[in-house]
């Protein structure tokens, strides 16, 4: 396939994407099933983004033309996946970066995120049956000239034994953070319920720390965070809310909590679900610094940083771990 067909393809397959097709409705539901974090808000939200932001035909076209992708590569390689199965069609950008630069890849799906990703390149399939050739799937990743894997810190050093002599992308656990500087307005906030919750906050782009000046008030952010009490109805979550919410109190530890999510000083960037970290600074300045340079940081969301509900909203251009997978294929190319 030349490049304007793959591109095509992948328009063709973000509409189908947007349609209420029985067969894909089903899926979803089967994904849910099989996985009970991806509840059906939260599969419409991984959805309706890839849709708008990554297959749209002009997007595509001016993503390709930045590399400057070629109808084919002129030393096309075998890209093993690794993808993971933290949200919804997290792996999806790997698959895309893959795809529309030419090179033939072999996904090896999470076990909690593999209807989705299976059905979708079965659709790609049947409309152009040539795509066999170039995507498949595997449980085991074997014989690939390259790897782009993603994990946690554990899986990351298996990555690095199994992956480490071939050219690769090796990503481990990574969180999100918000700089607040006490000025933000009763919606800034309410955007900022989303980076902190959509996805139950299982997400890297998911913000998991707030860094928040010397008598900042928590009330406002408290108050907002009540549109995501619904989270609540879901055991898993309440059950981690319970749980921490229990540790707290046997730890005699300082908390503010909503009946819903939990607030708690803590220097780490990492909190668990239904639990928000926070901590106090004294000079942004130092802090921006800081933040930049921490390798556990994935996306910093607030004022002069990424603005307010778009931490779950990357672009073509935005690259886990800031590793740009684009450039990554194109030595090939």
């Amino acid at each position: 396939m030349i490049l304007q067909e793959r591109i095509q393809l992948l328009a063709r397959l973000g509409e189908y994407m947007l349609n209420k097709d029985e067969e894909w409705l089903s899926v979803q539901e089967r994904a849910y099933r099989e996985n009970a974090w991806f509840i059906p808000e939260f599969l419409d939200r991984s959805i309706q983004q890839i849709a708008h932001h990554f297959l749209q035909p002009a997007l595509l076209a001016e993503w390709a033309t930045h590399y400057g992708v070629k109808d084919e590569p002129v030393s096309p390689k075998t890209i093993g996946i690794v993808m993971a199965g933290n949200i919804p069609l997290v792996g999806f950008h790997d698959f895309l970066s893959v795809f529309i630069s030419g090179h033939p890849m072999v996904i090896k799906t999470s076990s909690k995120d593999e209807w989705l990703i299976k059905h979708l390149v079965k659709k790609m399939y049947e409309w152009e049956i040539t795509v066999q050739n170039q995507i498949s799937f595997a449980e085991q990743l074997k014989g690939c000239d390259a790897y782009i894997a993603t994990g946690s810190n554990n899986s990351g050093r298996y990555f690095e034994y199994y992956f480490g002599k071939y050219p690769n992308i090796i990503r481990r656990n990574r969180t999100s953070v918000a700089v607040l500087d006490g000025t933000e307005t009763k919606e800034e906030l309410s955007l900022l319920t989303d980076d902190i919750q959509l996805y139950f906050g299982l997400g890297c782009r998911n913000i998991t720390q707030l860094y928040v000046p010397v008598g900042y008030d928590f009330i406002p952010l408290l108050e907002e965070l009540k549109q995501y009490a619904f989270l609540m109805d879901y055991h898993k979550y309440k059950h981690n809310y319970d749980y921490h919410l229990a540790l707290l109190i046997m730890g005699n530890k300082y908390y503010m909590n909503n009946d819903s999510v939990i607030l708690t000083e803590n220097i780490s960037p990492f909190s668990p679900v239904s639990q928000v970290h926070y901590t106090y600074y004294t000079d942004k300045e130092s802090l921006s610094a800081e933040l930049k340079g921490n390798t556990h940081i994935q996306c910093v969301v607030g004022h002069d940083f990424i603005p307010f509900g778009q931490a779950q909203q990357p672009k073509l251009m935005d690259y886990a771990d800031g590793v740009d997978t684009m450039a990554f294929l194109q030595q090939w190319s």
